[in-house]
């Protein structure tokens, strides 16, 4: 018990950073700051009056203010519970889109 392999606060405990359930208001606030940066950098190129197929595809996916808090926060899970998963708990959620839920959901 007091050797080399004595057991440390992560062995105790589980890991020792956890995901919350839900997430916190800051968190909320920061994506959707980053919801509207996207749809600022979306405005400019669309007014710089460059063409392009990600340009369109860009500029069918609403905006941050036309989104319900529903899918802004949460994400379709087909193996959760309630289909829907928290966005926070998606890794690399910052750098992918998912703005549109699947057809008939």
């Amino acid at each position: 018990m007091f050797g080399a392999f004595r057991p440390t606060s992560s062995v105790n405990s589980g890991l020792l950073w956890k995901v919350p359930w839900k997430m916190s208001r800051t968190r909320k606030a920061n994506h959707r700051a980053r919801l509207k940066a996207v749809d600022a950098v979306i405005d400019a190129v669309r007014e710089s009056g460059m063409e392009c197929k990600a340009l369109d595809k860009a500029l069918a996916l609403p905006k941050e203010h036309e989104m319900h808090p529903r899918d802004k926060y949460t994400i379709f899970h087909r193996h959760s519970p309630g289909y829907r998963k928290g966005f926070h708990k998606v890794p690399k959620f910052t750098r992918i889109t998912h703005r549109v839920n699947p057809l008939g959901f």
